[in-house]
């Protein structure tokens, strides 16, 4: 019986897309360039999880721990973030937003700042945008971890979204590399070699 070979395309300009397009619309709310979060949520589900979902799961397919585990971990962070605001607006319940406890949100934004620390790390062997867009990543989150806890409010949230805006045109330029690199079958735009760890 003949073999057949399935191929399945690099994910990773889609679940960077997703990435680039909910930081975009979430850090226009942060710099104040726009208010309340009722219209970043649906971004937030549909490009900021699904999006990174499905490249997770295309990811697993090909047998690539640390791009399933990105794109899977930020996945549900931002299915996570989008029900957080969706239980702070009411929508579940006027009981439920009154018993919300923000620092609960702060654990949350350490813990993700943990697992991208150590993402990081792993990034320096993919590229070097990768490993900026990470890094800024890190940055977002000690900010968002130093606003929630209200350690230097303002401090934090501007780092938090110039952070996340730097995370989108990061991204942005990711995503065009991966899909232009690939289609055109050479380096249209660079995105530089892995780090020697």
């Amino acid at each position: 019986m003949e073999e057949r070979k399935i191929v399945i395309a690099d994910p990773t300009s889609l679940g960077l897309f997703g990435l680039a397009i909910v930081t975009l619309v979430a850090s226009s709310q942060k710099l104040g360039i726009t208010s309340e979060v009722s219209l970043v949520i649906p971004w937030a589900i549909f490009l900021g999880a699904f999006a990174q979902l499905y490249a997770s799961i295309l990811d697993t397919k090909k047998d690539n721990t640390f791009g399933a585990t990105a794109f899977g971990g930020y996945a549900f962070f931002w299915f996570g973030v989008s029900l957080t605001w969706l239980i702070q607006l009411g929508v579940l319940g006027e009981k439920l937003a009154l018993k919300a406890d923000i620092k609960q949100l702060g654990f949350a934004f350490i813990g993700y700042l943990i697992f991208s620390l150590f993402m990081t790390i792993g990034s320096m062997k993919v590229s070097k945008i990768l490993c900026l867009i990470f890094i800024f990543i890190d940055l977002l989150f000690i900010g968002l971890v130093l606003s929630t806890f209200d350690i230097s409010p303002h401090f934090g949230h501007s780092l938090a979204a110039y952070s996340e805006l730097l995370i989108s045109l990061l991204s942005f330029y990711g995503s065009a590399a991966a899909v232009l690199n690939k289609h055109f079958g050479r380096i249209l735009l660079p995105v530089g070699k892995p780090f020697n760890i």
